[in-house]
């Protein structure tokens, strides 16, 4: 089932809330084979339905059955929300090259050709559709192709005519998403949002303290998530506290995280958390009238109904996640991330550690995911080259 449907009921008392991983979390185990593919390999499995003969929809399926938990780019799988989305893209992009590209016929995955991706394409751009769709369809093409042993097949945006300013993503951001850098008074905005709907005010602010994601936020279950350092499993040399928040629950992929408890803002989140919370040591964050789903549109209406937009102050709650991130920079450094314009006068080494930080605080585990929120870091003159000024101007990836 997937998890945007499923009730936020109370968690076992027996589940091992306490006993929290050594590690990051293992991936979700892969989806049990049909009885009869057993002991087949995927080609073997494939090879039961010959093109031409083959309903090219049941192919597909079957392709999304051996496939689709699978990450494009690492070994390891993805998480539910992401196999919706691609099953759904890829099915209604079959269906659109015989209703809306049209071919009379639709082609097996196998064959899929270079005229039916470009065909597409035009469609899409006859939608108008933005560029970070097209960006993302381009990518669940990409992942089949792979699955078919293709992996360049799916090119580039500009060999499609898309303008590579649009339709190339860098993973830098270029420009400060925070809600400082929106001249918002954040404290006074978010009070307002806790005296309207305290469930939402509260994840607001654990957004604010820990760098959460919006899931993250509604699921956290403030009497429960507390645990002292000796149950995280972390090395010693990550010992920063004694007292440690477990973000597990709606974590991206299943990747939980622990993040120490050692700021008076993030005291104080917990402390608001357990007081909207109540006495109910399972609650979670969201109106326990409501289930994850309909707690996610309340978070997006009451978002709305303040201005929490970008059509409205320019802001959204991922911004919120993005001031965070920053302030946690900030502490690590004392210097503003170059999307604020500093980090000129940091050691490689000093940028480097306070990146990893920064990137672990927000549930990745590659220190250049920093980069979508710090911005891009430059290359530093070392010792002997003849200029002072610090930096070359040329971008070096984190």
């Amino acid at each position: 089932m997937h998890s945007e449907n499923l009730v936020l009921q109370r968690s076992n008392p027996s589940s091992s809330t306490h006993r929290p991983p050594s590690s990051g979390g293992a991936a979700t185990p892969q989806s049990p084979r049909p009885r009869d593919w057993a002991g087949l390999t995927d080609r073997d499995v494939l090879a039961r339905y010959r093109p031409g003969r083959a309903d090219p929809l049941q192919v597909l399926e079957v392709l999304l059955k051996l496939h689709n938990q699978q990450h494009t780019a690492m070994v390891k799988t993805v998480s539910h929300k992401t196999r919706q989305e691609r099953a759904q893209f890829l099915r209604r992009f079959f269906r659109d090259l015989k209703l809306r590209a049209g071919f009379k016929t639709l082609p097996d995955p196998r064959n899929l050709g270079h005229k039916h991706i470009n065909a597409m394409v035009q469609v899409w751009r006859e939608d108008r559709l933005q560029p970070p769709t097209i960006q993302t369809y381009l990518s669940f093409l990409r992942g089949l192709a792979q699955w078919l042993g293709k992996p360049g097949f799916i090119r580039r945006p500009a060999h499609y005519g898309l303008d590579l300013a649009e339709y190339q993503r860098t993973g830098i951001a270029e420009r400060d998403k925070s809600w400082t850098a929106q001249g918002v008074d954040i404290d006074g905005l978010i009070d307002r949002v806790c005296a309207f709907d305290p469930h939402v005010g509260a994840s607001l602010r654990l957004i604010r303290a820990f760098g959460l994601r919006r899931k993250e936020s509604i699921m956290l279950r403030p009497h429960e998530c507390v645990v002292p350092f000796e149950s995280t499993g972390l090395p010693p040399e990550q010992h920063q506290c004694e007292r440690y928040v477990w973000i597990r629950q709606g974590a991206k992929s299943g990747r939980p995280r622990f993040v120490a408890l050692n700021t008076q803002r993030r005291e104080a989140a917990i402390a608001y958390a357990r007081e909207v919370a109540r006495r109910d040591t399972h609650a979670h964050m969201g109106d326990p009238a409501r289930n994850l789903k309909q707690n996610l549109q309340r978070f997006s209406y009451v978002l709305r109904k303040f201005g929490i937009t970008t059509q409205g102050l320019s802001i959204t709650a991922h911004g919120l996640r993005h001031e965070a991130l920053i302030e946690e920079y900030i502490a690590l450094t004392g210097e503003p991330p170059a999307v604020r314009g500093g980090g000129k006068g940091l050691t490689p080494e000093k940028e480097d550690a306070a990146r990893l930080a920064v990137s672990r605080l927000a549930g990745h585990g590659r220190r250049h995911a920093a980069s979508a929120y710090l911005g891009a870091v430059m290359f530093r003159k070392t010792r002997g080259t003849a200029s002072s000024g610090g930096q070359t101007g040329q971008s070096r990836k984190s």
